[in-house]
């Protein structure tokens, strides 16, 4: 059994309180038909089977059934007859079934083939009976019998009566396929009223033969006219029906994208399959994030509330209809700045004048992966963006970027703005790279850890230069010391040196203990140990909460226990103190002791014109700096350690970034390949050194531009190669970049600091990105021309980004205007095709004047705006009628009004072409 593609209820319970009731809840969507029904009397007449009840029983058997599987339309075929018709639209009345019926009958042309004719819906009974008649079949006991029309001409007449003729089973008996041969099968398959067939499954599931036709590869059987560049023809699936079971059938249904279920639907399906019609066997996947709708209160657009197609959505209307304001509104709700000065003031201007201070623009989005979440983002002009829980209201503490990451939105001319440097060139690339949160998580690591290891050797280094600086007097001082103690000074003032020594070693211990008191203020920041995070709220809903919980027990018993630790180090410290104290006391007296005996000492030397007093102080000095030399030892040490860590993170670092750049240049390769003879994407790694020029600059003075000129024209250029050379001294310097001596004087003198920071720098890899500028770039027999960006025209260029734009998947791409810098055969040719490809599982929201996007890229949703007064005092709204996709007749007649001219001039553009 097929599953059933059903309405989204999800999507209608979303849906702001406030929005207008009258838009439609989609453009054109996916509904499921069964095109070959048959009444009652059909498995007795062609098989020789009795069914079951009577014709009501049977119709309504059908359309209970039909309801189930969510098959939203029927055609009811039978051979040469219309007479069970209004028996299933009875059924369908009784039933109140959402059921379209449409009427038509199956016929034999006059060369056997069988033909499905499907009529408007609401085609009387009385007008079937006389198209049968035209047919020389109005009779209905001659149900064998065949038409005397051919096939092309039954086709043509089906048509001339606003219905649809389907080329039934043509792989059977009594198809196109077998029942013609040689040049009257090619003559009937190349009729340009031959619209769709009717397979049993796939077209891969095709004998070869016929498959070669179908995708309109065989030579004998081109057709002029195709319906899409894959498929000659539509193709459908369906079967006869003939019970209530045999719509379970894979074969009975499949489903055809229509905006309201009508015969224009299908008309309009048949001209564009692979976009409108799923076959049984089609296991594509659409589900994809999209913005569901948008509301304004206030502003131009006050009131207004919109609801886009997860596809394709074009906006339409004259200028100043509003078209730019959603498209604007859309990349503020969202917070996304433009790229690009011209954009990002032209955007200002719109919040300002256009939506204005304090309107509320409200967004409903709906994610799919890693499961389908719906979001309300909230903005009120001038403040931030507000995200909410759609289930329940509350507020989440991200941005709208974190639930949208890979969106683009770009306003008019700005897609020529984001290839306009470097940097903005790259990020477009980067777009298309896989992230590895990984590979993330170990970049911020090791930035964090190259800022952590500068500043630990800045901090060690300063340090060391102030030892340094105060034992530069050691030498002299133990000089002095040595003349003193071969002078027999030491044997005098023996005492009170060693007195001295003992003070620096008194001195020292309230340094030991600092560590045990830094440790007892964590221990009591830290304690009691926080478990709100096992509360019973936090477990809550846990399926191993239970177990959890037991960890309350072991970390209050560890809570207690620090406790106990806390007091035990607090009188340890205590007693330690005071211990001190006391020697601290015992010691003074001792002091007071030498220092009087040391009295006496000095007034005998001052009696021999000796300076005690003078070698005793040069003692103390030396006594106190003494340990700074094995301070500076300890911090030589460190400093070889934390130099070696350096090293290794520096190493990481790199890896790090090889890393990150493998994948640009996997990703350049991919597009390249992806759009082989149109356009081509390298990658430079640290192609782009602003960052190094940055901080030369910000470090030196002077003359600076033709050192930075001649180091970024080094292909082969390495910031640790360069900090190497700096560090090395200026004749490394000239040797390495070929500078001149006051050049590489400069770079020599750059300080520690600076050259770390720029060996911790990231350089970013620059885009080459070139477009085939031949004539017809799509012809396999033109030699490609291509062109650096740089040489290409803004159009050129528009190009470009556009056709990278358009390779995305994923998160929705915003438009205003892509026609503009572009000429329309790149409309055509460039972006038209790969909309229809890429709108299956990405949504787009573009606003245009082109009648090409919205028609030839058959858009699922259609949005007309209108205007009333201006932008700075009038409002903008969208009718229902206007709202719907190109089987929507007011849609289609607004298309033509407003992209097209109108219909005459339509008319006189198609009579001046000769068509």
């Amino acid at each position: 059994m097929m599953p059933a593609l059903t309405s989204d209820p999800a999507r209608e319970e979303m849906t702001p309180s406030k929005q207008n009731p009258e838009l439609p809840l989609h453009g054109a969507r996916f509904r499921r038909c069964a095109l070959q029904v048959n009444p009652h009397h059909y498995m007795r007449t062609y098989q020789g089977v009795p069914n079951e009840g009577d014709p009501g029983d049977h119709a309504r058997a059908i359309i209970r059934r039909a309801s189930e599987l969510s098959i939203e339309a029927i055609a009811i075929t039978d051979h040469h007859s219309v007479e069970g018709i209004d028996e299933f639209r009875r059924a369908a009345d009784d039933l109140n079934a959402a059921i379209t019926i449409f009427p038509g009958f199956e016929l034999e042309s006059h060369e056997g083939i069988h033909i499905l004719c499907i009529y408007p819906q609401g085609t009387p009974y009385n007008t079937l009976r006389d198209y049968l008649a035209e047919f020389k079949l109005s009779n209905p006991n001659h149900a064998q019998t065949l038409s005397s029309y051919p096939f092309t001409d039954v086709l043509d007449l089906v048509q001339s009566h606003s219905g649809v003729a389907i080329a039934a089973h043509v792989t059977g008996d009594k198809g196109l396929f077998k029942a013609l041969a040689g040049n009257a099968r090619a003559t009937a398959w190349k009729h340009r009223a031959l619209a769709a067939i009717q397979i049993p499954r796939s077209v891969e599931d095709l004998p070869p033969e016929f498959k070669s036709i179908v995708i309109n590869k065989d030579p004998n059987y081109q057709r002029d006219y195709v319906a899409d560049e894959r498929l000659a023809v539509a193709t459908i699936n369906a079967c006869d029906v003939t019970t209530a079971r045999d719509l379970e059938k894979e074969s009975a249904t499949c489903w055809i994208k229509m905006s309201n279920i009508s015969i224009e639907g299908l008309r309009q399906a048949f001209l564009d399959p692979v976009s409108r019609i799923k076959l049984s066997t089609d296991t594509r996947n659409e589900e994809h994030s999209e913005i569901v709708s948008i509301r304004w209160d206030g502003g131009f657009l006050d009131g207004l509330a919109i609801r886009f197609d997860p596809s394709l959505n074009v906006l339409i209307g004259g200028r100043g209809a509003g078209k730019s304001t959603v498209i604007e509104s859309l990349r503020y709700v969202l917070d996304i700045r433009p790229t690009g000065n011209d954009a990002e003031k032209s955007h200002d201007a719109f919040v300002q004048n256009v939506l204005r201070p304090g309107t509320t623009i409200s967004l409903h989005i709906r994610t799919t992966r890693p499961t389908v979440k719906d979001y309300l983002v909230e903005r009120i002009i001038p403040n931030p963006p507000v995200v909410r829980q759609a289930s329940d209201g509350s507020v989440l503490n991200f941005s709208p970027s974190e639930i949208l990451t890979g969106i683009g939105i770009y306003g008019q001319h700005e897609i020529s703005e984001i290839i306009k440097t470097d940097r903005t060139r790259t990020s477009l690339l980067g777009r298309f790279i896989k992230r590895d949160p990984d590979l993330n998580e170990r970049k911020t690591t090791l930035k964090f850890e190259l800022d952590k290891n500068r500043q630990s050797i800045l901090r060690i280094r300063e340090e060391m230069q102030t030892l340094e600086t105060k034992l530069l007097t050691l030498p002299r001082l133990e000089e002095n010391l040595q003349r003193f103690e071969d002078a027999g000074f030491e044997e005098h003032l023996r005492e009170k040196s060693w007195l001295v020594k003992e003070e620096q070693i008194l001195e020292s211990i309230p340094e030991r203990l600092q560590p045990f008191r830094d440790c007892l203020e964590v221990l009591r920041q830290e304690v009691p140990i926080d478990q709100v995070f096992l509360s019973k709220k936090a477990l809550n809903g846990l399926p191993g909460g239970d177990i959890l919980a037991k960890s309350n027990d072991a970390l209050k018993q560890l809570s207690g226990d620090l406790e106990v630790t806390i007091s035990q180090l607090e009188q340890s410290l205590s007693n330690a103190t005071a211990s001190l104290d006391i020697v601290r006391a015992e010691w003074s007296a001792r002091s007071e002791n030498v220092n009087q005996s040391y009295q006496k000492t000095l007034r005998k030397l001052q009696s021999s014109a000796i300076d005690g007093e003078k070698f005793i102080q040069l003692r103390r000095e030396f006594e106190r700096l003494q340990p700074l030399s094995r301070k500076h030892e300890a911090y030589d040490r460190q400093m070889k350690e934390y130099i070696q860590i350096r090293r290794s993170l520096l190493d990481q670092w790199k890896a790090v970034r090889s890393e990150e750049f493998n994948l640009l240049k996997k990703a350049a390769k991919g597009i390249t390949r992806k759009l082989d003879q149109i356009l081509k994407v390298s990658v430079i790694d640290g192609g782009d050194r602003s960052a190094l020029t940055d901080a030369l600059r910000d470090a030196l003075s002077g003359r600076l531009h033709e050192t930075i000129v001649k180091l970024k024209g080094n292909a082969e250029f390495s910031l640790s190669e360069f900090v190497e050379s700096c560090r090395s001294g200026t004749e490394a310097v000239q040797a390495k970049y070929y500078l001149t001596k006051a050049q590489a004087d400069l770079l020599a003198s750059l300080d520690v600091e600076t050259l770390m920071r720029i060996e911790e720098l990231e350089l970013t890899p620059t885009t080459q990105i070139s477009l085939n500028v031949s004539v017809d770039s799509h012809s396999a027999s033109d030699d490609p021309q291509w062109q650096p960006l740089e040489s290409l025209s803004t159009g050129q260029k528009a190009t470009a980004v556009l056709l990278l734009l358009l390779l995305e998947s994923g998160d929705a791409l915003i438009i205003d205007q892509p026609e503009d810098d572009l000429d329309n055969r790149f409309i055509t040719d460039g972006i038209v095709p790969r909309l229809r490809t890429a709108k299956h599982r990405r949504q787009f929201i573009l606003s245009t004047h082109n009648a090409n996007i919205p028609v030839l890229g058959d858009a699922e949703l259609i949005l007309g705006l209108t205007p009333e007064g201006s932008a700075a005092h009038g409002s903008a709204t969208v009718s229902s009628e206007h709202a719907g996709s190109i089987d929507t007749p007011s849609v289609c007649a607004l298309i033509e009004d407003i992209l097209e001219g109108g219909r005459e001039a339509f008319e006189r553009r198609r009579r001046k072409y000769g068509f």
